[in-house]
């Protein structure tokens, strides 16, 4: 008998083409899978649902409550998503306007205890607080089991390695990807019970936590 496949979805509410919050949406989409691959032998399925191709349904749906088939697609997508992956660009210190509407039309019970991955991408790293004050509060509210790391990519951070004190943007991509496949794969209960850590988690120093803070 065919295994199910286990399916990421990663929701980018970039909007130029190409466009940097798809970039990281992607790559944060493929860390989940090789994790997800390492952990354990089930498929995995990835989908990218690309926001501003359905800016006019959202917009529509707002209006008159019935949404057309591609944006009803998008909607079951993440709702029936084993995990989330959801990638803002920074508009006026919080997520887009589209970003927001389109969350909006989820139903408001569909990602209670989802493993959900945030990340936003903008021109500097002054931004990045973005994730803490406005992300991780709006999946909160929705119910959804938020991972740990949260990853914020400034344009400097695009090819940069970091240095002794800050992890550069592909460790933190790892980083958070590996949280996400472990969550999906049950490694952490979706309520956020602790667990015994394992020979190969990654231990972060308090100090670090705090620059993870600042800077993701």
């Amino acid at each position: 008998m065919q295994t199910e496949a286990l399916k990421i979805v990663a929701v980018s509410a970039g909007l130029s083409q190409p466009s940097s919050t798809r970039l990281l949406a992607d790559r944060l989409a493929t860390a989940a899978r090789e994790r997800l691959a390492t952990d354990q032998d089930r498929p995995v399925e990835i989908r990218v649902i690309e926001l501003r191709d359905l800016a006019v349904d959202i917009a529509n749906h707002l209006v008159t409550g019935f949404p057309p088939q591609a944006l009803d697609e998008a909607i079951d997508a993440v709702a029936t998503a084993d995990g989330l992956i959801a990638v803002s660009p920074v508009f006026t210190a919080s997520y887009s306007g589209l970003f927001k509407s389109f969350f909006d039309l989820i139903d408001h019970t569909a990602l209670t205890g989802k493993p959900v991955l945030i990340a936003a991408t903008g021109g500097t790293a002054r931004h990045s607080l973005v994730l803490e004050h406005a992300m991780r509060p709006l999946f909160t509210y929705l119910r959804a089991t938020v991972v740990p790391t949260s990853v914020y990519a400034a344009s400097e951070d695009w090819g940069s390695s970091g240095d002794e004190y800050t992890e550069g943007l592909p460790s933190r991509i790892r980083r958070a990807g590996g949280e996400l496949a472990r969550m999906v794969s049950g490694g952490r209960a979706a309520s956020g019970a602790s667990r015994t850590p394992g020979l190969d988690d990654e231990v972060v120093p308090f100090e670090q936590q705090l620059a993870d803070l600042r800077l993701d």
